[in-house]
């Protein structure tokens, strides 16, 4: 049976920024999912993961629940093992798991926050899902917009954000950040409808709510 929320104050919840490690994709529209998990963690410092588990982890508390904030060390396609150590060392059932990603299929700056479906040709989210064999997951979208002309989606998704566009990302880490809270202290509804008036609130993606 589907968990549509985080059911009790013991809960603990496990939120994962998909994103390719080191220096050579910060900044990049691949990443961001990375960069909205720090901003969640703030000024908490991320450690190495338990039990040789390729990933970086802040145990957290977060409005009187638990949670553990992670960032996988492998690169995006292999996602999937890292995430599943998690879900295995922390006891966390795959409903109180977070994906936070970037998407291509979302204009940008829109946000959207849903339950399962598929990995709409996203590697890290397929990965994840091949590794639990389920997608009974939650998923934090960040819209990064298509790519111009007629660019590899591939290329795209590796470049940094223009300088003319950063400003714009950082809002939209923010407040996909302010999503994944809203999930955490009120449930899944309360954090769908807070991603779609977070889009209205951007007014980056024009008409898109």
């Amino acid at each position: 049976m589907r968990i549509r929320s985080v059911d009790s104050p013991g809960d603990r919840v496990l939120v994962v920024g998909l994103r390719n490690p080191g220096p050579d994709y910060d900044g990049s529209r691949h990443n961001v999912g990375g960069e909205a998990v720090r901003a969640i963690a703030a000024n908490a410092s991320f450690k190495r993961a338990p039990k040789r588990i390729l990933a970086e982890v802040v145990e957290t508390d977060l409005s009187g629940r638990p949670a553990v904030l992670a960032l996988p060390a492998t690169f995006m396609n292999e996602s999937g093992g890292p995430v599943a150590g998690l879900v295995k060392y922390f006891g966390v059932d795959t409903e109180r798991l977070v994906l936070v990603h970037d998407d291509i299929d979302l204009p940008f700056g829109k946000l959207r926050f849903h339950f399962g479906r598929g990995a709409g040709g996203h590697n890290g989210v397929a990965s994840v899902m091949r590794s639990l064999g389920s997608r009974d997951v939650w998923r934090m979208k960040i819209g990064v917009g298509r790519p111009p002309g007629r660019m590899e989606p591939a290329d795209f998704v590796l470049r940094r954000f223009a300088a003319s566009e950063r400003s714009d990302v950082d809002l939209m880490i923010a407040e996909a950040a302010d999503t994944v809270r809203c999930f955490i202290t009120a449930g899944g509804e309360a954090a769908q409808a807070y991603a779609g008036e977070a889009t209205r609130r951007l007014g980056i993606a024009g008409g898109e709510g």
